[in-house]
């Protein structure tokens, strides 16, 4: 009697153990949050700092971003100098030493992939340029990849009793993603070499992956909106030299690309740019079946 009560009491303890916390991921930006939720599953709780119709590079630090980052295990962002305007304070004001640069606790995407468009010349007059390159890394699937495989072993150093679990997850996630870029690629096949103009020069990674030629910019600098005469200029550049579409990202304004594809006689094509960025885009995944059906819709 005394073993089978003795028994009963260990089971008890152990059913009253609590279970672990999830591990709290402070995402910068909605791709990260949802690459972070792939990978993590339900050992991660995951807030994202931003949405996709907002412009990540205008962002206040907000009492409630401070209150998250103040309740972080993990800091995923992508770096680049992409969140200079307003992670650092947030970071300040969290006093969180968990999460701060340098820390397990605190990741750069941009760490793991190669950058383009690195400045020869820093200058504020040439507008909201980064020093360290483009930081719209995200629209290459191939870098999502990378980061993916980086973020998978970090999430395991902070959390070493669940490293197996996340390994698991990323090499399932991992597999599935290849086979998704090879279906990508293969459909796109058709975009490879054709002309486009973008509004805001957040596309440089989608352009070397599909083998788009950006012929022209709406924005006269980064974070510059177009004026008048610079708008004739682009349409009078496109009478010589035509292209198929304009390219807009979904939190930019749309009446720089619409005056364009209207007198220039050409799709107007907004992209959801990241996860939630249109309703078909509401995973990775689904962004970039999203964006490439998008680009073949407009080729036609």
């Amino acid at each position: 009697m005394q073993k089978v009560l003795f028994i009963l009491l260990a089971m008890l303890s152990l059913t009253a153990t609590p279970a672990r916390a999830a591990l709290n991921v402070f995402a910068c930006e909605p791709e990260w949050g949802a690459l972070a939720q792939e990978l993590g599953g339900d050992k991660v709780t995951v807030y994202s700092a931003t949405q996709a119709l907002q412009d990540v590079h205008h962002v206040q630090a907000k009492p409630s971003l401070i209150a998250k980052a103040r309740s972080a295990n993990l800091m995923v962002c992508t770096g680049m100098e992409l969140e200079i305007g307003w992670l650092p304070m947030v970071l300040r004001q969290a006093g969180n030493a968990d999460v701060q640069p340098g820390k397990p606790g605190y990741f750069e995407a941009g760490n793991f992939v190669r950058h383009l468009e690195i400045p020869q010349r820093l200058d504020r007059a040439e507008g909201d340029i980064h020093p360290q390159g483009n930081p719209h890394i995200q629209t290459d699937p191939r870098n999502i990849g990378k980061v993916g495989e980086a973020l998978a072993q970090r999430l395991a150093e902070i959390d070493s009793v669940n490293a197996a679990f996340y390994q698991a997850r990323h090499h399932d996630f991992a597999q599935r993603w290849q086979d998704a870029i090879k279906r990508w690629e293969a459909q796109a096949a058709p975009l490879k070499g054709i002309a486009v103009v973008v509004q805001h020069n957040g596309f440089p990674y989608m352009n070397e992956w599909l083998g788009l030629r950006q012929v022209a910019t709406l924005e006269p600098r980064p974070g510059v909106e177009p004026s008048s005469s610079h708008l004739a200029e682009v349409l009078a550049l496109l009478q010589r030299q035509p292209a198929k579409m304009v390219i807009r990202a979904a939190y930019n304004d749309d009446r720089a690309s619409i005056w364009l594809a209207e007198r220039a006689k050409i799709p107007a094509v907004v992209l959801p740019f990241t996860v939630g960025g249109d309703d078909r885009a509401k995973d990775l995944f689904a962004l970039f079946d999203d964006t490439v059906q998008r680009l073949l819709e407009a080729n036609k």
